[in-house]
């Protein structure tokens, strides 16, 4: 049996849909959304706990002792040696946890010594940086800061590079508690080439966003 010209078409916008459709399911519109972030937070409030990561800078203090203080980087291998105190691991710690641990050290060598720590330049552990990746202008690992949003993360990274696929963007959360992953759509492009508002969403610590190319 012959197909007529009304059949013919008829497959045709058939298979057209399905391709449309198949398309459509990649461009991530069916991720979870996250729930919008004003431009400017309506009130501040504290981040995270600090953690000291690599190549930190540290202001060690050890009060009544100034030739046991020191400012010093914490090293690659995520050390730190200060005098009398060598090769103690600062990464991964608080300023608090660190101070802690320097004052059962130097404890073998004065009596209750009283240390502080104070981190004058950050970097972060990775589980405390926003990583933003792909058609950006320069991807970076950016440190996080309290109350970072979207739009912050995009202009510390120079925004959109010209074939980026703003709105097919996507953000990558590990969840601590549970131990999953979990990817979110994002609209960089709506945000930064429309003032959408609805666009710019809260970040976390650890968060990347991989914003991909454009086919077209």
């Amino acid at each position: 049996m012959r197909s007529g010209p009304f059949s013919r078409s008829v497959i045709g916008l058939a298979l057209a849909a399905t391709m449309l459709s198949a398309c459509t399911a990649g461009t991530g519109g069916d991720r979870p959304t996250l729930p919008p972030a004003s431009y400017v937070a309506n009130k501040e409030t504290p981040g995270e706990e600090y953690v000291i990561g690599p190549l930190d800078q540290l202001n060690i203090f050890v009060w009544r002792n100034p030739e046991l203080s020191s400012k010093v980087q914490v090293r690659p291998d995520g050390r730190i040696t200060t005098p009398l105190v060598a090769d103690m691991p600062a990464v991964g710690k608080t300023p608090a946890m660190l101070a802690d641990d320097m004052k059962t050290a130097l404890s073998q060598y004065i009596t209750n010594p009283n240390v502080s720590v104070i981190v004058e330049n950050f970097s972060g552990t990775y589980s405390q940086q926003v990583r933003i990746v792909g058609a950006t202008e320069k991807p970076a690992s950016i440190p996080y800061r309290a109350n970072m949003t979207l739009l912050d993360a995009m202009i510390a990274v120079g925004g959109l590079s010209q074939y980026a696929a703003g709105n097919k963007a996507r953000l990558v959360r590990y969840d601590r508690a549970t131990g999953k992953q979990t990817e979110y759509g994002l609209q960089i492009g709506n945000l930064l080439k429309k003032g959408d508002s609805s666009a710019n969403v809260r970040l976390e610590p650890g968060d990347v966003i991989i914003i991909p190319e454009s086919m077209f």
